[in-house]
């Protein structure tokens, strides 16, 4: 299970002899073994409960006469090995081999950066233990993760757009992500809603309010304005995909809306079914009219295929990859 279904009723798991976390979020491995140790050592445990081991300093001989060893105070140990990546791969075959006839009253905790499910090993586990997925989150999960957290620690809601725009500016980290989230409810202060407009202002910065200023004069057809502040941009080391992050955030909108109205929607509403807020729909829509729908219905394409360009596809400089995603988005070359 990942750990976010894990930390929501931790009492529901029953962690058996052995649990695993895999994967590279460590402040998800922080909370799961945060909420493990009441749940193996009894409540009101802390870390302190819990015997651990570095990964690349201890020997499975060490681990295996700890987990063996009974407890003064009658409750089960749990023994932690930490970067147990080599651990795991140099006694894999021991592993396989305890698991087979387990200590009852100890439990055995690895921290791992992967653990492949189609290893026996893996499957000894899933068995007799608990496999807790410690990854980052993508897509619909991870906006129901920021707005989830966002209710569940601070009572408020948070819009869609909100959640989406969060880690275009901060990342998809969950743990830097929790950061921001806190600040920008500090920031609503008692409004019962967080927006986009919140978001950007607290997490975004000087360079996320400048991605702004240069999306808008893009869409008014400020072209040399909007590559003036793409170069600043540029030259202060922000990353060009996560430039292009922000401005996907923007132009999908944008494409969607030509699609709707494709469809026989009115270009108006499609643009407010789209997520237009009401203040820019007069000015998205004098862009959309501006550029003609056939450059419109390839927004979409062109965001595309500047992504696969600057993940590889091909051998051109970011710079120039962006502005000739600039120059097709104004209208001015169509490629």
């Amino acid at each position: 299970m990942h750990a976010t279904a894990f930390l929501k009723a931790p009492q529901s798991s029953t962690p058996g002899v052995i649990v695993v976390l895999s994967g590279d979020e460590r402040s998800l491995k922080l909370d799961a073994l945060a909420a493990l140790i009441p749940l193996v050592c009894g409540d009101g445990s802390d870390d302190s409960a819990a015997t651990k081991f570095k990964g690349e300093e201890t020997d499975w001989k060490s681990v295996r006469d700890e987990l063996l060893t009974v407890s003064m105070f009658g409750d089960r140990r749990l023994v932690l090995v930490e970067d147990a990546d080599d651990f795991v791969s140099e006694n894999r075959s021991a592993l396989e081999k305890y698991l087979e006839k387990p200590a009852k009253k100890s439990l055995l905790l690895l921290d791992v950066g992967s653990f492949p499910k189609t290893t026996k090993l893996f499957k000894a586990v899933d068995k007799v233990g608990l496999l807790i997925e410690c990854t980052e989150l993508q897509g619909a999960e991870l906006t129901r993760w920021i707005q989830a957290t966002v209710k569940e620690r601070f009572g408020k809601q948070i819009t869609r757009d909100a959640a989406l725009l969060l880690p275009e500016l901060a990342g998809t980290h969950l743990g830097l992500l929790d950061q921001e989230i806190e600040k920008v409810a500090a920031y609503a202060a008692e409004r019962p809603q967080i927006d986009s407009e919140d978001v950007r202002k607290v997490v975004g910065g000087w360079k996320a309010e400048t991605t702004w200023v240069m999306l808008n004069a893009l869409r008014d057809g400020q072209l040399g304005f909007a590559m003036s502040n793409l170069d600043k941009l540029l030259t202060s080391g922000e990353p060009a995909l996560k430039l292009l992050g922000g401005i996907a955030f923007v132009f999908r909108k944008f494409a969607l809306a030509t699609e709707l109205s494709r469809q026989g929607l009115p270009l108006s509403a499609a643009l407010s079914k789209a997520g237009i807020f009401p203040r820019d729909t007069a000015a998205t829509e004098s862009y959309l009219r501006r550029i003609g729908r056939p450059n419109a219905e390839r927004i979409s394409h062109w965001l595309l295929e500047t992504d696969l360009n600057l993940k590889g596809g091909l051998r051109t400089s970011d710079r120039l990859l962006l502005e000739q995603l600039f120059l097709n988005l104004s209208g001015k070359l169509v490629c």
